[in-house]
């Protein structure tokens, strides 16, 4: 299925740095949906990474919510929503009022997920075909004009490497399940981290790509 994510940062891309630099305790605000037309319902998510672990806030919003929640001064949190919800929109609200954060961009991926029917919660995805677009605005409808950068030199960590697909084991803290251990053994999987939102970035600012990419690929660039 698509996955579609505007990302926000403030005017002097703070997350971004604070990505680029490693900051621990860094965060990540994002708006997400599903499918190629954009629709509703959003999720808005609050990502934190502390250490080696990623702590998720996400509340769902329907049209009349989103992007309101930004926009209209007026506008106010349902109290009929469950405390949960109303906790992750409160949290969202405030972190992006306290920073002024804008929209800078979007990113879509394919991804297809395996979940665990045998373990609390234990799910492995694979996320391919990346695409992402410069923008500053709130929709999150794709469009023909995203740009392809799922090439494997931002993929390359001081080595060459074919792949082409993220790969994600997921679990609970202390809960990582046997089979998992057995997949991480046997494929002599080896723990490093990736940004979406920091690669397209900076993919986007060094020249959308167009040194790595395919004849085809740069073909097809509408904005070359």
């Amino acid at each position: 299925y698509l996955v579609n994510s505007l990302y926000f940062d403030t005017q002097g891309l703070e997350f971004l740095k604070q990505r680029l630099y490693g900051k621990d305790g860094r965060f990540n605000v994002r708006v997400r949906c599903y499918g190629d037309q954009g629709e509703p319902p959003y999720f808005l998510e609050i990502k934190q990474k502390l250490g080696v672990l990623s702590k998720k806030y996400r509340a769902t919003v329907d049209e009349n919510e989103w992007p309101a929640i930004l926009l209209d001064p007026n506008f106010r949190i349902d109290e009929q929503k469950p405390e949960k919800e109303r906790v992750a929109l409160e949290r969202f609200l405030r972190i992006a009022t306290a920073y002024s954060v804008e929209p800078q961009l979007l990113t879509q991926y394919t991804r297809r997920a395996y979940f665990s029917t045998v373990d609390e919660y234990a799910r492995v995805t694979l996320d391919m075909k990346m695409k992402y677009r410069k923008q500053n605005h709130h929709s999150l409808a794709p469009g023909d004009d995203m740009i392809s950068y799922d090439n494997e030199t931002i993929y390359a960590k001081d080595m060459y490497f074919d792949g082409v697909v993220i790969l994600e084991l997921k679990s609970n803290i202390g809960e990582v399940p046997m089979w998992m251990i057995d997949l991480i053994t046997k494929f002599e999987l080896k723990q490093q981290g990736f940004s979406k939102y920091a690669s397209s970035f900076l993919t986007s600012h060094f020249d959308d790509g167009l040194q790595y990419m395919t004849g085809d690929r740069i073909s097809s660039f509408q904005s070359y």
